[in-house]
């Protein structure tokens, strides 16, 4: 490639923030939490749903085909949300979404959002987001050891249980730094 001799208009976009289309028939409004529907396709947030952002305006695609319109989402940020149950203690842990308005620290089979990181009142928190950087799934722990925060040795006589909770204990850690990767 050859070095530049002239002005080259480009086209930039604005950091954090996204345009993904959205699913046929549905309608994602202002401050939704987005997820994808597992086709790339921009709806609501569903519970299991990768994260895409929060919606910044509402689009209505409900008479649409999948893709016909756009939601602009801001990928990243700090953001004020009402989290169930949350105490000042509670800075520092991870959020997570059962749907595109409900905020909970309960992880189960809800999509992790953020963490906390200021306690404003009651319920109310501000949130570090980010979409997750890549798309790799958390380890499924099917070992039925109990995760501690060191792998114990094993020994040249080593019981089962010993190995249960190694393997538990290093799905954990792989899972809690996939979590931080997003946020």
């Amino acid at each position: 490639m050859a070095t530049l001799s002239k002005d080259s208009a480009r086209t930039y976009e604005l950091g954090e923030m996204n345009n993904i289309g959205v699913v046929a028939t549905d309608i994602i409004y202002e401050g939704s939490a987005v997820g994808d529907n597992g086709a790339g396709y921009a709806r609501p947030l569903v519970a299991g749903d990768p994260f895409l952002g929060f919606a910044r305006d509402k689009v209505d695609n409900a008479t649409g085909a999948a893709g016909v319109k756009n939601v602009e989402a801001n990928t990243s940020g700090r953001i004020s949300l009402s989290i169930a149950a949350l105490a000042i203690t509670d800075v520092g842990k991870d959020v997570y979404a059962s749907d595109d308005d409900t905020f909970t620290l309960t992880q189960s089979t809800n999509t992790r959002i953020g963490r906390v990181v200021r306690f404003v009142a009651a319920g109310v928190g501000i949130v570090a987001f980010a979409t997750v950087k890549s798309r790799e799934a958390e380890l499924t722990d099917s070992s039925g050891g109990t995760a501690s925060g060191a792998i114990a040795a094993i020994g040249a006589a080593y019981s089962q249980a010993e190995v249960r909770n190694a393997v538990a204990s290093l799905a954990a850690k792989v899972n809690y730094l996939l979590r931080r990767l997003g946020a």
